[in-house]
């Protein structure tokens, strides 16, 4: 009973040691962030065609913190993998542990991915049409604050659900789903996917499929590369029982 108290001691100063090296990167990007937030504010500013105002101090501190934390949010995310794969990595085999530090470094690309077409979404589709419905009919008036919110609510999503692909091809590689369930439930994840485009733009039809086509697309990758996994891993595992009868 005392070896196991111990154990449980163990992996939890272990698992307390990972989440303080994390926190600590995410403080220190979050830093730099914070200190180097104006050109990436003056880069979201520089595709603005209106001019916008600001009621009151805080809104600037808010767009700054914001700014900071999505910064600080991307750039931990490889060392949060990293340690979680650390944590994790007694209980892997040879090959588990291998594949599964492949993953790392695409968490991060495709969250930046996400982020970059969450903006050109943004950009080139729902400003240009909310822009056009006033067509000059009222004096516009544009806060800071309520731009960037409505900046980041369709940013942000984006760059959580380009994660979902890798999400998948992990879950398959762990025989937890398989692409068979994925396709089960294709009709479901489409209607959610669906229900999320039509928060994330504006009521219009049209754009409404702009966004969610994205993210059916995404879903469909997903069975695609659950396909591929899960055909390896059951070649794998083919190949397991038969060198266990030739043995």
């Amino acid at each position: 009973m005392a070896d196991q108290d111990m154990n449980y001691i163990d992996h939890l100063s272990e698992l307390r040691k990972r989440i303080i090296l994390t926190l600590v990167t995410f403080l220190l990007f979050f830093i730099m962030g914070f200190l180097y937030h104006r050109p990436i504010q003056t880069f979201f500013l520089n595709d603005v065609s209106f001019e916008l105002h600001m009621t009151s101090p805080g809104e600037i501190i808010w767009i700054v913190f914001t700014i900071a934390s999505i910064i600080a949010i991307a750039a931990t995310l490889p060392m949060f993998s990293f340690q979680l794969w650390l944590f994790i990595k007694p209980a892997l085999t040879k090959k588990e542990k291998r594949v599964s530090l492949m993953y790392i470094p695409f968490i991060f690309l495709l969250f930046i991915g996400g982020l970059v077409f969450g903006y050109f979404i943004f950009i080139k589709f729902i400003m240009p049409f909310l822009l056009n419905l006033n067509d000059g009919m009222f004096t516009e008036i544009y806060t800071v604050e309520r731009y960037f919110k409505f900046l980041f609510r369709v940013t942000v999503p984006f760059a959580v659900f380009f994660e979902i692909p890798l999400l998948l091809m992990f879950l398959t590689s762990l025989g937890i789903v398989n692409p068979q369930f994925l396709v089960k439930i294709r009709k479901y994840a489409y209607l959610i996917l669906v229900i999320i485009g039509t928060i994330l733009s504006p009521p219009d039809f049209i754009l409404q499929l702009v966004v969610a086509v994205p993210l059916i697309l995404l879903y469909e990758i997903s069975i695609l590369l659950s396909r591929i996994v899960f055909k390896k891993r059951m070649k794998q595992q083919r190949e397991g029982l038969e060198q266990e009868e030739e043995e």
